[in-house]
């Protein structure tokens, strides 16, 4: 692959100006809310590197986006070094999306299914953000986004990796943050509720089990028990709240959590 930063702003041609000399960088951006904001930082003006493990769909939104993909595992560390981030591959917008779930009871739970969900959503941000942020600096000015969740506020039993990984990454991002203040990058948070996602779809099915009811209640009964809009939020909408942190008038938003979880955490 040629180096990934070579044709800035090279998106679509229906593409605003924006982001418009740009290059972002999504993780898990292959599908759910990843491809949602691959989309829509391209509609405006970004170029777009697509990072998934997945390469069939990284490589189908990077063509539909104008951009290109990058494949990797992010639960694997070397992995993750083998993409020359920071030297081959460079970006001034980070968005870390790439996650993953898995429900049990803490007594239940294994070991290496915790330490992975830990090593993709906690780890994998960190060593990504290190990476990429001399290049930011550099510049003068970086962009890194977190996809959390409510469950980085919020506990829910049974999701003992997923709620302590949102919460560190809520932590990291701070940090990132305040190192970054002075130097034009900002980092904040953005924390959905369930979104239409194939993720929160594959937990209907567990929470049926765990709950001992149908899987047509869960939506209702588990899931939106605790929230006041009664849907799920759309990827769409978590690409709009992305966008506007990347985008003009966001160099004193940093160090936030920005919160669109239909009133959950309201109560």
């Amino acid at each position: 692959m040629s180096d990934v930063a070579a044709a800035p702003g090279s998106g679509p041609s229906t593409a605003s100006s924006a982001l418009s000399g740009r290059t972002a960088l999504v993780t898990g951006g292959g599908s759910g809310i990843g491809r949602a904001v691959s989309a829509r930082l391209a509609a405006d003006g970004a170029h777009v590197i697509v990072l998934d493990r997945d390469e069939a769909s990284a490589r189908a939104v990077a063509a539909e986006v104008g951009g290109e993909h990058l494949v990797a595992d992010l639960g694997d560390r070397e992995a993750i070094e083998a993409l020359g981030l920071g030297s081959r591959v460079r970006a001034d917008i980070l968005v870390n999306n790439a996650g993953l779930q898995h429900v049990a009871p803490l007594e239940d739970f294994d070991p290496d299914k915790f330490a992975l969900i830990h090593r993709v959503m906690l780890q994998a941000p960190f060593l990504l953000t290190r990476a990429l942020l001399p290049g930011m600096y550099d510049g003068g000015w970086g962009r890194i986004v977190h996809v959390s969740s409510a469950h980085g506020h919020r506990a829910s039993a049974f999701k003992s990796a997923y709620v302590s990984a949102k919460h560190g990454l809520e932590g990291l991002s701070k940090v990132i943050a305040l190192e970054g203040a002075s130097k034009g990058v900002t980092s904040n948070t953005v924390c959905p509720g369930y979104v239409r996602t194939p993720l929160v779809e594959g937990q209907v099915a567990d929470q049926a089990t765990r709950h001992g009811i149908a899987e047509e209640d869960v939506l209702g009964d588990v899931l939106l028990a605790r929230t006041a809009v009664k849907r799920l939020v759309e990827p769409e909408e978590v690409a709009g709240l992305v966008a506007f942190l990347c985008g003009p008038g966001s160099g004193s938003i940093t160090g936030s959590s920005h919160l669109m979880d239909g009133g959950w955490t309201a109560a």
